[in-house]
């Protein structure tokens, strides 16, 4: 069975980093787009950053030039470097992936179930 769990979440002071990762593991034949999303409290999931199995990233605004995403093919893992943090960056953060199962050769996309990120001022 394909799941996706993150890690790398926790308490960190305005300014300050944190790097989250996501892996996935089960019967996997490849995986095609990966991305991050935040739910900030009382709000939508929204967002944050994608990557093209080919390495082409895509941003939203409010994280330009602070967030990097990358990943690793080889250890099935996408990763969130979160810079120069903000209080409003703080909430829940999910993977998504669009994941091809070997048993059905078809994309799917899958979920984390999140990891908290709270940035205090």
């Amino acid at each position: 069975q394909v799941q996706l769990v993150e890690s790398g979440g926790g308490l960190v002071q305005a300014g300050g980093s944190l790097r989250l990762s996501c892996a996935a593991s089960g019967n996997i034949f490849s995986i095609n787009g990966m991305g991050w999303y935040h739910q900030a409290p009382g709000k939508q999931r929204e967002l944050v950053a994608s990557i093209s199995s080919g390495g082409t990233t895509n941003y939203a605004d409010s994280v330009k030039g602070r967030f990097a995403i990358s990943r690793d093919n080889a250890k099935n893992t996408v990763y969130l470097q979160m810079n120069a943090l903000k209080p409003e960056d703080t909430g829940v953060y999910y993977c998504n992936a669009e994941i091809v199962p070997r048993t059905v050769l078809v994309g799917i996309k899958f979920w984390g179930k999140g990891t908290l990120v709270t940035v205090s001022s």
